[in-house]
């Protein structure tokens, strides 16, 4: 035999994937599917049932073809010989890959040009490709400064390989609400801050969570909004954007790489991070509280890195530590060569890219609460864990020195310190008191008997049942309160 898809290489592959592309010959027929009388995964039938439903579609019914975590050229070419097998070859929906890791990124623009290379391909993409761009979790695989970075990067290479081969390229950003997983309350400016010649009057961005209902809630809102997207394209359109010279690119790089190897080792090797997150945090509490669209985790036996970005940033802004929006930002911008500094001052200055981040960081640094999150390892946190809190506070610290020295600001709060003033005086008295609540019933609740224990009384369990709705509203008070659900 030829043996199997999966122990193949990419070339082999791809060779494989495109033959089947051009041939007359079915890949099986689906009533032996349907029958399972092929001995497939249960997990295969339905994923292959997906692909029957929807060419019995109408055309107009259906979008773009998601493939999450693409990482090679395979990946989509797979995806376009099933949508073949069922029949769907006059009307294929959009095969978007979104490169979601740093690693994924980084390759992304040989993948495109692997698949603009194959002729089959070309031909039925009619010459226009979209390509979704991670922020979620890149983000939480690199941390923040590495993955902005990458994410630039990669979007000016794939547009230059578009170009390189005459494909009109739509980039598919998705973001999320908070600073954390790429989101950005300045939408107009955020617009204009992308990476030359990427948007040219083209722009698909997720709106998800709370952010449909704040940019979409009502009809007046939902008009400003879409005049907003609508003005940032035109005016993109026109605008000269500022071309990061090479000392720029030369210092993203270092940044990146220092800012990437200080959130790495905290979240993946120290082996008390993992341990203390979920102590600190309400992450463990989230699966069980049925408030998100899907699993908290991808999969549940896993760690951090198996965790969905919606939860890890979540669970983070809930203690007001929002780790995740700015851990390795300031090994990343601490250098103790003064060039360096200068040279980041000068980016700050007149690289809108940069400063757009810089300024979001700042933002999201100043919604910390050293108090708030001290209360919480000190009610719920292992003594001999305790002191990677106290390391993790010293980290914000030097995060909020670092970004002030970039900024020249003499406010941790930068262009937002009035705002930011005001919403405090107003909010924190009313949430400081809800994270109070919740953290002593994350401390009661643990202690009590599992659901399946037979410790649990009638009595306990209605006990729970209320401290458990209380969590659940405390959860809510605080999202609203941050605007940071994550």
């Amino acid at each position: 035999g030829i043996g199997s898809y999966k122990e193949w290489d990419e070339t082999a592959r791809l060779s494989w994937l495109q033959s089947e592309l051009t041939s007359r010959r079915p890949l099986f027929r689906i009533r032996d599917v349907e029958n399972n009388l092929l001995g497939l995964d249960p997990d295969v039938i339905k994923t292959l049932m997906v692909f029957k439903v929807a060419s019995e579609q109408e055309p107009e019914s259906l979008g773009a073809y998601v493939i999450s975590q693409a990482k090679s050229a395979s990946d989509v070419l797979s995806v376009m010989l099933l949508q073949k097998q069922f029949g769907m070859e006059e009307r294929l929906m959009r095969v978007v890959p979104l490169f979601e890791t740093l690693d994924d990124l980084t390759g992304s623009p040989k993948q495109l040009e692997t698949l603009f290379g194959t002729t089959s391909y070309m031909d039925a993409i009619n010459r226009k490709q979209e390509v979704m761009v991670g922020y979620s979790d890149s983000a939480k695989d690199a941390g923040r400064l590495a993955a902005c970075w990458a994410q630039y990067t990669a979007q000016e290479t794939m547009a230059e390989v578009a170009t390189k081969f005459g494909v009109e390229l739509t980039f598919f950003h998705g973001k999320g609400g908070t600073v954390g997983r790429g989101g950005n309350p300045a939408l107009y400016r955020a617009i204009l801050s992308h990476p030359p010649n990427t948007i040219n009057g083209r722009f698909r961005v997720t709106e998800q969570g709370e952010m449909i209902r704040q940019n979409f809630g009502s009809l007046e809102i939902a008009e400003r909004s879409l005049d907003i997207y609508t003005a940032a394209l035109l005016r993109e359109r026109f605008t000269k954007h500022i071309e990061p010279k090479q000392k720029w690119r030369d210092q993203m790089q270092r940044v990146s790489e220092a800012s990437c190897s200080n959130y790495r080792y905290l979240v993946r090797e120290d082996p008390r991070f993992v341990p203390y997150f979920r102590q600190a945090t309400p992450e463990l509490e989230l699966g069980i509280l049925n408030i998100g669209s899907r699993p908290a985790k991808r999969n549940p036996k896993g760690g951090v890195e198996s965790l969905r970005a919606i939860p890890w940033t979540f669970a983070w802004a809930q203690t007001r530590m929002h780790l995740s929006a700015w851990l390795g930002v300031g090994a990343g911008l601490n250098s103790e060569n003064e060039e360096d500094r200068a040279t980041l001052r000068e980016m700050y200055e007149e690289w809108p890219w940069f400063r757009e981040i810089i300024s979001l960081i700042s933002m999201l640094v100043s919604k910390t609460d050293f108090s708030i999150t001290k209360n919480y390892d000190e009610l719920l946190v292992d003594p001999d864990l305790m002191s990677l809190g106290d390391e993790v506070r010293t980290m914000l610290v030097e995060t909020r020195q670092a970004v002030i020295d970039v900024s020249g600001s003499k406010d941790i709060s930068g262009p937002h310190v009035q705002l930011m003033r005001a919403s405090s005086m107003i909010r924190n008295p009313y949430v400081d008191s809800i994270n109070v609540v919740q953290a002593e019933l994350l401390k009661v609740l643990r202690a009590m008997p599992a659901d399946d224990s037979s410790d649990l009384t009638p009595e306990l369990k209605e006990i729970k049942k209320v401290r458990i709705d209380a969590l659940l509203l405390s959860i809510k008070g605080i999202a609203q309160g941050m605007k940071n659900s994550g």
